[in-house]
């Protein structure tokens, strides 16, 4: 079954440059207009899985901020994000007006997704007979060399229409000062996706098929709160208590021995539906030991995958000749081999599915 990851970005106008990303299986929403507008305002860091040779050093707060013209981004959600961070968002109305938006993705098939193994391409009749068996990249790979593309790459070329600075040297000569950082937790507020929950005894929350506890959440118990996440990573719950009109903030709820790993909403559910069909109890644990199955049958067939490579050029290198003792002729004969021929191999992997449930 084929599943195609969707990807949103913030593009800064006047440089050109790429300036969030939101990478999800998630079909075009205000929510991941939303959640890419977050990554932009921030400032990213990146650890040294992302094998990163620049910074990603846009940051920021819009004064405009102009949308897909689609009833799916007229909802109020994006109009009570700028009202409450202080720009205006549009919308556009006609096609012509999303140029600069939709220009990248052009280069970005060229350069980059073209390179990925299971590439489709966008025409359907030439599509690669072996594009979905070639596919092997979670989403999660799939976004860290997405993210290495952009940060050493685009961000740092020249786009000739806007004169001989990279597109990173024109964002950085166009500030008048450094962008104000806003607080994350005001971000999480307007951004992430929220739902209502009960707090359960002891201070426990069930949330997709996982337990959380939060700190001081078991003086609770019985009461309704409002739970704040972040689809990329569910591991961490916002809990709110409502009064009135507002929100209060109480504490983070972790999801119990799951602390340490990095847990998409897409991931959670397509954890939970495979430990179903197989006929297990779902929970925590459950959840933890199928992702990491996951993770452990993607490396072993990458590295098999690799090993094949090595061997393959060690097959195709040519022999090097004899040593000739001084004074002796040697008549060296070269013979090619025949490669050996490879099985083509068949990655039958279900990638995740989005189902928010909204």
């Amino acid at each position: 079954m084929e599943t195609r990851a969707n990807l949103t970005t913030v593009v800064d106008s006047y440089s050109r440059c790429i300036m969030g990303i939101h990478l999800s299986y998630n079909p075009p929403s205000s929510l991941s207009v939303a959640l890419a507008l977050r990554h932009a305002i921030l400032p990213k860091q990146y650890g040294d899985e992302y094998g990163l040779h620049e910074e990603w050093g846009t940051y920021g707060l819009p004064q405009h901020f102009y949308t897909d013209g689609g009833k799916d981004f007229r909802s109020n959600h994006l109009q009570q994000i700028s009202v409450q961070l202080g720009f205006v968002c549009h919308l556009r109305n006609r096609p012509s007006e999303g140029g600069i938006v939709e220009r990248p993705f052009g280069i970005f098939n060229t350069q980059f997704f073209s390179s990925l193994r299971g590439y489709v391409g966008s025409n359907v009749q030439k599509r690669p007979e072996e594009a979905e068996k070639e596919a092997e990249l979670t989403l999660r790979e799939l976004e860290k060399r997405l993210v290495r593309y952009l940060v050493d790459n685009y961000n740092q070329q020249i786009d000739a229409r806007m004169g001989d600075q990279t597109r990173f040297q024109r964002w950085e000569s166009g500030l008048i000062a450094l962008p104000n950082n806003i607080s994350e937790r005001e971000l999480d507020i307007c951004l992430m996706k929220q739902s209502k929950r009960q707090i359960q005894r002891g201070g426990y929350l069930q949330f997709e098929n996982l337990m959380y506890r939060g700190e001081n959440l078991a003086g609770y118990a019985g009461e309704s709160v409002v739970i704040r996440f972040d689809p990329r990573d569910i591991t961490t719950l916002l809990v709110y208590m409502r009064e009135g009109n507002k929100e209060i903030f109480l504490t983070r709820a972790f999801a119990q021995n799951l602390e340490t790993e990095e847990l998409s909403l897409d991931e959670a559910k397509d954890s939970a539906r495979r430990i179903r069909e197989s006929g297990k109890m779902i929970s925590n644990r459950s959840i933890l030991a199928e992702i990491r199955d996951r993770d452990t049958f993607i490396k072993e067939k990458q590295t098999k995958k690799e090993r094949q490579k090595i061997e393959n050029a060690e097959l195709h290198k040519p022999k090097k000749p004899l040593p000739v003792e001084p004074e002796e002729e040697i008549e060296v004969a070269s013979v090619d081999s025949e490669p050996e021929y490879q099985m083509p191999e068949v990655f039958d992997y279900e990638q995740m599915r989005e189902d928010y449930g909204w």
